[in-house]
């Protein structure tokens, strides 16, 4: 358009959405727009070219992510949505956005053109309902982990991400960690020898679990109908909502899938496994028989892969630890313990296999909304990761053996099992 400058934010939209609408019209053809400017151009941080950001879900998480991205020369955070007038209200105060800048229900912050990501700390129910949402609207993601609440609507999710082209991040903040890159990068550059068991270790329940309940009157300002969207009705409990939502299955998966979702995440980086996983699981958990939390509140599973390595993953740490013929490599947020302990001094040459590398997770994303590359913790990964956690979850409740095919994602010759799979939603919430 004469006399008006194209800036990022204009190009990105025309090489993305705009290839999606002319795609439908005329199939094959071909973009002469560039994905991106070179920052010089225009200046990087100039407001043209930041990535807006839509916020949604405003908890203790919610509003760490919100002043992650604040800190961002490059992002820009112009909405926030949450249930909760309350936590809302708190996220205006910190965000000092105007009142018209906050809503309540996150489709009306979808339908703004000017938002180009959402971050989705949302809790663990909504984050692929939301995250599908906002990818057929011609937005980036970043979702929390664990990126599903079942194995289905993961694979549905990363179909879609595929589909519109969209750029998704699990919010799996350990692999843009020196720590966990340096030690998966040992293990598969054979510095132990040959793998053949990952000790995957989890926190118990942080929360207690109150042995008898009563409904309760909802706050004033919380919208319990639309927090609850696809989940199963129940009447208003304050242990059902805000953080304690993870130890109920409507809503989570316990600490299989919330401090899981790290640990199991990097055994699959480490064992180079992040488009598949295993394909034999069983497992005993001990489930609250009392009380409004029915999630594991002590776990013990096992999976095996094609190769015959073992993953065991139970209560009782925060770490991973891999085992190998030559020795072990242990890796958690404190630090790496390993056997020998000269495997701390090994340099990884430049011809051996070295792993992405992201030293900022909210930074690799928004490198990758604007160059479109693939960032560190794609949809695949997320599922991938949520799934194990996910069949954990299913052999403790079955207790039995289960086989499980990773390529069919289903499993073999085990019709209840795989009815666990996915789980109804209350209309109108069905993906």
């Amino acid at each position: 358009m004469k006399g008006k400058r194209t800036n990022l934010k204009d190009l990105r939209r025309l090489s993305r959405r705009g290839f999606l609408k002319g795609s439908a019209m005329a199939a094959g053809a071909a973009l002469a727009w560039p994905t991106i400017v070179p920052s010089s151009v225009f200046g990087a941080d100039a407001p043209s070219n930041r990535i807006t950001i839509g916020a949604i879900g405003l908890g203790e998480i919610g509003k760490f992510n919100v002043q992650e991205f604040q800190a961002k020369a490059g992002s820009q955070v112009l909405a926030l949505c949450d249930v909760d007038a309350g936590r809302l209200q708190e996220a205006r105060q910190l965000t000092g956005l105007d009142k018209k800048a906050c809503y309540k229900d996150f489709r009306e912050l979808l339908q703004r053109d000017d938002i180009d990501a959402i971050v989705n700390s949302t809790p663990d129910h909504w984050h692929v309902p939301i995250s599908t949402a906002a990818v057929r609207t011609g937005k980036d993601v970043y979702c929390e982990k664990p990126l599903t609440l079942t194995i289905a609507e993961g694979r549905a999710l990363v179909d879609e991400v595929k589909r519109y082209g969209a750029i998704l991040q699990t919010g799996s903040q350990q692999r843009s960690s020196d720590n966990f890159r340096f030690a998966c990068e040992l293990v598969r550059n054979g510095r132990i020898g040959d793998v053949h068991t990952v000790m995957v270790m989890i926190p118990s329940n942080s929360r207690r679990c109150r042995p008898k309940w009563a409904p309760e009157p909802v706050p004033d300002g919380f919208d319990y109908d639309l927090w609850l969207g696809p989940a199963p009705w129940a009447p208003y409990h304050h242990q059902r909502c805000h953080y304690q939502f993870k130890f109920i299955f409507d809503y989570g998966g316990g600490q299989v899938t919330n401090w899981g979702a790290h640990f199991i995440d990097i055994a699959q980086w480490g064992l180079g496994t992040d488009d598949t996983g295993p394909v034999e699981i069983e497992g005993e958990g001990v489930f609250p028989n009392t009380g409004l939390f029915t999630t594991a509140k002590k776990v013990r599973f096992e999976a095996k892969y094609a190769n015959g390595v073992k993953l065991v993953c139970r209560t009782g740490g925060s770490n991973t630890r891999f085992v190998g013929s030559k020795g072990w490599v242990d890796v958690s947020r404190e630090g790496m313990i390993c056997k020998p302990e000269s495997l701390k001094q090994e340099t990884i040459k430049p011809g051996e296999i070295h792993l992405y590398e992201s030293r900022d997770h909210v930074q690799n994303f928004l490198d990758c909304v604007k160059s479109r590359k693939v960032p560190i913790a794609p949809a695949e990964v997320g599922h991938r990761t949520a799934t194990i956690c996910h069949l954990g979850n299913i052999a403790m409740l079955l207790k039995r053996k289960l086989k499980w095919d990773p390529a069919k994602e289903s499993f073999v010759g085990d019709a209840v099992a795989n009815r666990m799979l996915q789980r109804s939603s209350r209309a109108p919430w069905r993906l």
